[in-house]
């Protein structure tokens, strides 16, 4: 399935383009502040490829009880696809999305 193009940014890493995006609304245990940020990236050339689903250490800057989150930088998803492409990620190839998990530290509300 390929990602939304609309509210989507591109980015290009070690010369490859990728498109990611944020969703602007919380899911329910984002705005509880139960669960941490997640964000999704795909290699925008190839379609349908593997998605990459990053889920970080911060809260959603949209959550309802006021947790204090920074935003994504693109500095920030760069490395994330470094480091998903050294642990095994492959976005050009059609499969089940690649989760890579650093939310390490991530202090959940509930």
């Amino acid at each position: 399935m390929a990602l939304v193009k609309k509210g989507s940014r591109l980015i290009t890493v070690d010369g490859t383009t990728y498109r990611w995006r944020l969703r602007g609304r919380p899911t329910y245990g984002q705005g509880l502040g139960w669960s941490p940020l997640a964000y999704v990236v795909e290699h925008a050339e190839s379609s349908p490829g593997t998605a990459l689903v990053i889920t970080t250490d911060q809260p959603h800057l949209s959550n309802w009880i006021g947790m204090q989150g920074s935003p994504i930088l693109p500095a920030q998803v760069a490395d994330s696809i470094r480091t998903a492409l050294t642990t095994g990620w492959t976005p050009k190839i059609p499969g089940q999305p690649f989760h890579l998990d650093q939310s390490a530290g991530f202090v959940s509300s509930g």
